[in-house]
Formats: structure tokens, C-alpha cells, sequence
């Protein structure tokens, strides 16, 4: 995997996490216990910091970047393929659905649910538990029925998956 430091500040990952060999990390990234960073995702902290707290993960193809205030992607929490997330806090075990925008200054609670597509613009915070959705993303109530069933099963599936990756992954020789 790319790893670079810069202006002195070097990735912090620790040994339980599983890392895509092809995502980028720079700068002052952590990236916690038990968490996964997968194939083509670019983390870049040049702005401020990144914290991928333990056992959340990072799917394909996705950016993050931290802003001045950096951006906190919670404990368990999922942020899905081909999302951007730039200088925003993520509460614990919430998910970020694929191809979702979160934007500067974004407070998301714990358990919440934003949809995939929707644009979260500056500033907005959503509480713990709500689903939001659209562009820009609007609360439309607390997640429940099949929904908060998904969004709570996801982040077991992720962890389990790395975890057969990091056994079970290995480059081929092209012919």
C-alpha cells in the first residue's frame, strides 16, 4: 500500500487493521484496531487530521480529507464505496451509503444512517439514530424496519471480510 509522510507526519496504522495494498494514506492518518481501508481509496491529510477509529471501514474508491477541523470517521462506522468525506465527524456505528458527499463542518450522531447519493453540505449535524437522505440531505425520522437492520449488520460483514482478505489476498502475475 502507499504510505507517505507529510511535512513530517507519517501514518499511524495499527497491526490489527487490514489495508488495501492499493489505497493511499498521507500524512497524519490513525487508523485504528480491527479497521479496513479498501482497494483505491485515497486518505490525504494535509489540511488537518484523519481518525479512522476501531473497526470502521473505508470502502473502495473512496476520499477522505482532512479539513481544519479534521475528519473523525467513528467506532464500527461504514462509509461506503465512491464517497467523499472531507473535514467531518462520523459518530460510532453509523453508515454512509455508496457514492454519498459529507462535507465540511458535518456532525453526525451515532446509528445514522445517510443515504447513498445524498449530499450532506457544511455544517449540517444530524443526532444519533436518524436516516437522512437526498441533496441536500433532509432527516426523515429514526431508522428503523429493514433499514436499521442493513445499517447494523454491515459494519460485522466488513470487519469479517478483512479479516478473509488479510488471509487470503495475494497478488497474481499478469501473463
Amino acid at each position: 500500500m502507499p504510505l507517505y509522510s507529510f511535512e513530517g507526519k507519517s501514518p499511524q496504522i495499527d497491526p490489527t487493521a487490514w489495508i488495501a495494498p492499493t489505497a493511499t494514506i498521507i500524512g497524519d492518518v490513525t487508523i485504528g484496531e480491527g479497521a479496513s481501508v479498501w482497494f483505491g481509496t485515497v486518505l490525504r491529510s494535509d489540511f488537518g487530521p484523519i481518525v479512522i477509529e476501531r473497526g470502521a471501514n473505508v470502502q473502495d474508491n473512496s476520499v477522505l480529507h482532512g479539513g481544519p477541523e479534521g475528519t473523525v470517521i467513528g467506532e464500527g462506522t461504514t462509509v461506503g464505496h465512491v464517497c467523499v468525506v472531507h473535514g467531518a465527524r462520523i459518530g460510532k456505528e453509523s453508515l454512509i451509503g455508496n457514492g454519498a458527499t459529507v462535507l465540511d463542518g458535518v456532525r453526525i450522531g451515532d446509528g445514522t444512517l445517510i443515504a447513498a447519493g445524498a449530499t450532506v453540505t457544511p455544517g449540517t449535524t444530524f443526532g444519533d439514530r436518524v436516516v437522512a437522505v437526498g441533496a441536500p440531505a433532509k432527516e426523515r425520522g429514526p431508522i428503523e424496519g429493514p433499514a436499521k437492520h442493513w445499517a447494523e449488520s454491515n459494519q460485522q460483514q466488513y470487519r469479517d471480510l478483512a479479516q478473509r482478505y488479510a488471509a487470503g489476498c495475494e497478488a497474481v502475475e499478469s501473463s
